[in-house]
């Protein structure tokens, strides 16, 4: 499975973005996919999980502000978030995870500032 996440940038605190993460591989329909983060200096953090059946789960710090989706036919997943803090800006990933086996994108980042 090869990811890649797009849809970071530079945003004013309080605003809004959606993230985009594009799967490859026949089988995604039965993969579990999830956002994590990483900021500058800190250890990767999970942030959501889209479960196959489009049940999802977000972390405490963004629950309310973030709205995880997939779209199995296109072999997306989108984070869509809302509500920004400078606490946000990260280097943001998917992941996906099939089989027991576990897959990683390259990243995107997103910067909250004014």
């Amino acid at each position: 499975v090869q990811l890649q996440a797009s849809g970071g940038g530079l945003v004013q605190p309080g605003g809004s973005l959606r993230l985009s993460c594009a799967a490859s591989g026949s089988n995604f329909s039965n993969t579990v996919m999830a956002w994590y983060r990483q900021a500058p200096g800190k250890q990767r953090e999970w942030v959501a999980t889209i479960n196959t059946d489009a049940g999802r789960n977000y972390a405490e710090s963004v629950q309310g502000r973030c709205a995880g989706s997939r779209d199995n036919a296109k072999n997306m997943v989108y984070l869509r978030m809302n509500g920004l803090k400078p606490e946000d800006t990260a280097v943001y990933y998917c992941k996906a995870v099939l089989w027991g086996y576990s897959y990683w994108g390259q990243g995107t980042l997103v910067t909250v500032s004014s």
